[in-house]
């Protein structure tokens, strides 16, 4: 049968997105790892799927599956596009759309020349929450590994993510380091990994090795993270810029108990069909 979709894009971190409303599909994990495989599918980082709410409140269903075939909790970047998509399809004509995702509701604006803002909830830090297996609560954690060590910051952004602080990012030995973090027993769904790198107190650069997916130009609950970790650390100011390989995003948190917002761009790159 064939389906349509929407190819997207922020800052490079690349999607196929389907529409769940107008179009019945259950995507099973074979074909998901078909649509996003670059060679003899459609190629992307991530499978969006726009569905209506199971939730009265909400305006949408959001769900998010990595290029490996397994279903994950949040994508900033995928927010993002989810917000131009369901505005220039003509599902909504709210400024503001909540939007529902398997670890809770998010509310996102409506594009205003391809730049969206989302309001991507409390971050966690209790280990429980994350899930990350510490004793109790701290800033930072050493994570031993292959008989080394290295120190992260960790935090759920709706997702999890470990965060390392490095002195450059170009050096940053995200090939090596991401696989064993992001496979670490003390992670038990695994977990994204942040390299952040500190230019200034309101400006960082970042690369990410995300879970199922491996390293992508860009990953905005991973900006969130870094940015929310190192305010925690009184290393950033509320108002960070973060570079990422495939541009910027702007990241807001005034601090514990607050929501996170992020503002970055959406682009839309091609329409098309596919027999699945």
């Amino acid at each position: 049968m064939n389906y349509r979709f929407t190819k997207m894009h922020g800052l490079g971190n690349d999607f196929v997105v389907f529409d769940g409303v107008r179009q019945t599909l259950q995507l099973r994990p074979d074909q998901i790892r078909h649509i996003a495989n670059r060679n003899f599918g459609v190629g992307c980082d991530q499978v969006l799927l726009v569905e209506p709410p199971i939730n009265d409140e909400a305006d949408f269903r959001y769900r998010i599956f990595n290029a490996d075939g397994g279903e994950v909790e949040q994508c900033g970047n995928g927010a993002r596009c989810f917000a131009r998509f369901v505005h220039e399809e003509g599902l909504t004509d709210r400024d503001i759309i909540v939007v529902e995702t398997s670890t809770g509701p998010i509310r996102l604006s409506r594009p205003v020349e391809n730049q969206v803002t989302v309001d991507m909830g409390v971050p966690r830090f209790e280990p429980a929450e994350i899930p990350f297996e510490a004793e109790q609560r701290a800033e930072r954690y050493q994570l031993n590994l292959n008989g080394g060590a290295v120190e992260i910051a960790a935090v759920s952004m709706g997702n999890p993510h470990a965060v390392l602080k490095v002195d450059e990012v170009e050096k940053a030995p995200v090939e090596e380091l991401g696989p064993l973090v992001e496979h670490h027993p003390r992670f038990p769904q695994r977990v994204n990994v942040g390299f952040m790198q500190i230019i200034a107190p309101n400006h960082i650069r970042l690369r990410v090795f995300e879970r199922g997916v491996g390293e992508t130009l860009a990953c905005g609950s991973g900006a969130c993270a870094a940015v929310s970790t190192g305010n925690l650390q009184g290393l950033l100011q509320p108002e960070t810029r973060v570079d990422l390989m495939g541009g910027t995003l702007m990241v807001s948190w005034p601090g514990e108990g607050e929501t996170v917002r992020m503002t970055g761009p959406a682009e839309r790159v091609f329409e098309g069909q596919i027999e699945l």
